[in-house]
């Protein structure tokens, strides 16, 4: 077989690394986004949880659905489950000024946590770590301003920072990168190998 010219031999190792660069789906942190829908607030949640780092403190029932903003809590539940409880995180105390809100309908996975007052996150009872989770709950003829809700990007975290050590709620969508993202990207492509071992949700 004829070898290739040396000159090449830069464009082939870069395009192997564009192509690594995106057919390798880094792993993804659970996250949940609320966004305004119409006249109504959507919270869609999917991804998983990396439970090393944090401590298992019981278990028991699960959690109302709705939001609690001034103290960081928020709970998705799909109806009457049992729930396991985890503690050892840091984050926000809060993600808005608001009081309880109950959501008007839920669907998937349970999930909730709370960083205010009782610091937990509870995941359906018997998950295994690294499951992958997806629920959504609908909050009607509501908005950001009427829930109490602060937009932004709010991250509790545990552990020695490993892929789905942490939970992002996202308030307000997130951005999608433009044509000059793309481009930076492939100009960058040999330095996406290296990041490719460094698998981060944030």
């Amino acid at each position: 077989m004829k070898a290739l010219p040396k000159r090449l031999l830069p464009l082939t190792l870069f395009g192997i690394a564009v192509t690594l660069l995106f057919s390798v789906r880094p792993a993804q942190c659970f996250t949940i986004t609320l966004q305004q829908v119409g006249s109504n607030v959507v919270a869609t949640g999917s991804g998983a949880f990396n439970l090393t780092g944090l401590t298992f403190s019981g278990s028991g029932p699960a959690a109302e659905s709705g939001i609690i903003p001034s103290l960081g809590f928020i709970a998705i539940n799909a109806g009457s489950v049992d729930a396991d409880v985890y503690v050892g995180f840091t984050g926000p105390t809060s993600f808005g000024s608001g009081g309880l809100s109950v959501s008007n309908s839920f669907s998937g996975d349970f999930f909730a946590l709370e960083e205010g007052i009782n610091a937990f996150l509870a995941l359906p009872q018997g998950y295994v770590s690294g499951s992958a989770l997806s629920n959504s709950m609908t909050f009607n003829s509501a908005t950001f301003a009427s829930l109490g809700l602060t937009p932004g990007t709010h991250v509790w975290s545990w552990g020695t920072g490993l892929p789905n050590q942490n939970f992002t709620l996202i308030i307000g969508g997130a951005g999608v990168p433009d044509g000059g993202s793309t481009v930076s990207l492939l100009g960058f492509g040999f330095l996406g190998l290296a990041a490719l071992r460094r698998k981060f949700c944030y």
